[in-house]
């Protein structure tokens, strides 16, 4: 391809994003289709005998991505704790992939690396965390996790780990029943097994339940096990609940424990300072994951991983193989020794683009102002006479569908309400005016809004209420079963 080419290929993808991004609010957010209709359209042939023109392909596969994608960038969706990722960030991911450094170490690409370093420490001065610590950008928040469980279990077996691998007394790391899957994934890869998690209770509204975690921790000291580490959530998946942060800190300090944040959602919600006091606790962190492709509006995707101590880190992951040279000019950070990779893609640029961009400032107003939707939308439900309220924590609110005739305290009630809002989850994604997911809170099936889009206005949430409330009336009157004098 000639520079030319380039340019002018170039040139007209950027004009059809640009207009796909104008035309997102006239969408569907979502348009389901049978996997034979995905098949037949993108061709479900063998690998092709001659090549295409590039034009062609480009404008082929951009109407297929954009007639058949779930558009998370749509500002009625409000499913996952997906951003809709910044067009600064997408040309960051242009230029990353264009220049297509191997971010291994600094001797392999020199100003990608440093850009690197200074993005983990921005992140960390932007939420309190001591910037003079360690990181490391990975996939997503799972990796991020898994990483500091990795760490935690190191700093607790010590040097032998990384030959001898696990042995002794049964291990236990503590966390809450609100704790995202990660979590099971990672003991796994780490060799522990499930049985090595405690499920903590929690409240309500999803917070660890601290005297559970204490009595916990003391039965397992007891009975001659081996505790090494809890996990504290700094905004759960479901209802944004904050973990009591700060009393989860002291316990660990008391008895020697590593203490991990999943701060993969909420983390980033510390730079509102004292509206939520919780997250000055991150600074006693050993490790926290972030999740830039979430709250800081990154594409995907962009994990981050800060622990206090960078030596832990290359404790666990310091190696350094007979084919690569090392030469001694370059003096930067090494991320092959201290992360899990040894090929790498410049993930950190499109972080480092926004953070520079927003700065502190920019990003306290758009969190704030997803927050406030989320109490808005908060607001709406609690005044409508067919939906009833639940939680709502940092920008995500929970709710559901109660028929305004519906005596609830009937025999039957409670199931058929679960029935009948899981029925009406499925009816309002495959609408396509609006997308929301699902929250289980204190046994009740509910209807989840996570808000963390900075194209979401207020007329998208009475959208959303009104899409709600029409199809839930629909559905209960195919659904609701018949009395006898009926």
């Amino acid at each position: 391809m000639t520079p030319a080419e380039f340019r002018a290929l170039g040139h007209r993808l950027v004009d059809q994003l640009a207009d796909f991004h104008e035309s997102l609010e006239a969408r569907r957010v979502y348009n389901p289709v049978p996997r034979d209709t995905l098949l037949r359209e993108l061709g479900n042939g063998s690998v092709p005998n001659d090549g295409a023109p590039a034009q062609e392909v480009l404008d082929d596969i951009f109407a297929l991505l954009r007639d058949y994608s779930r558009h998370n960038g749509h500002p009625r969706f409000m499913g996952y704790i997906v951003s809709p990722g910044s067009p600064l960030g997408a040309l960051g991911e242009l230029m990353a992939a264009s220049f297509n450094q191997n971010v291994a170490a600094s001797f392999a690409a020199p100003m990608a690396s440093e850009i690197e370093m200074q993005s983990i420490r921005w992140i960390a001065e932007l939420i309190g965390y001591p910037s003079d610590g360690d990181g490391i950008f990975v996939s997503g928040g799972t990796m991020a996790n898994v990483v500091g469980l990795q760490v935690a279990l190191s700093a607790a077996l010590g040097p032998s780990l990384r030959s001898e691998g696990i042995s002794g007394a049964p291990l236990r790391c503590y966390t809450s029943k609100a704790t995202h899957a990660w979590i099971k994934k990672a003991v796994r890869m780490c060799g522990l097994g499930t049985d090595s998690i405690v499920w903590v209770e929690t409240e309500p509204d999803g917070r660890m339940k601290l005297a559970d975690l204490k009595q916990r921790l003391q039965q397992d000291q007891a009975a001659g096990r081996h505790p090494f580490m809890v996990i504290g959530n700094a905004g759960t998946t479901m209802t944004g609940a904050i973990d009591p942060l700060p009393d989860i800190a002291a316990l660990c300090r008391e008895h020697g424990l590593w203490f991990h944040v999943d701060g993969a959602y909420g983390a980033v919600a510390a730079v509102l300072g004292a509206r939520y006091p919780e997250l000055a606790a991150l600074a006693e962190a050993d490790s926290l994951a972030i999740d830039a492709h979430k709250w800081l509006y990154a594409p995907v995707e962009a994990g981050c991983i800060l622990v206090k101590n960078g030596k832990a880190l290359s404790d666990v992951f310091d190696d350094d193989p007979d084919y690569i040279h090392n030469a001694p000019s370059h003096e930067g950070a090494q991320f092959y020794r201290k992360g899990p990779q040894h090929s790498r893609q410049f993930r950190a640029l499109k972080v480092w683009l926004a953070l520079k961009r927003l700065g502190r400032s920019g990003y306290t107003q758009m969190i704030a102002r997803d927050i406030a939707r989320a109490e808005e939308l908060f607001a709406l439900v609690s005044e409508h006479p067919e939906l009833e309220a639940a939680t709502t924590g940092l920008s995500i609110t929970t709710f559901r569908f109660v028929p305004a005739d519906l005596s609830t305290d009937t025999d039957g009630a409670a199931s058929y309400l679960d029935a009948l809002n899981e029925a009406l989850l499925t009816e309002v994604q495959a609408s396509g005016e609006a997308y929301i997911s699902k929250a289980v809170s204190e046994g009740r099936f509910l209807l989840r809004a996570c808000i963390i889009n900075y194209r979401t206005t207020s007329a998208d949430l009475a959208r959303l209420v009104d899409v709600v409330v029409r199809l839930g009336r629909e559905l209960d009157r195919q659904l609701r079963p018949k009395s006898p004098t009926q």
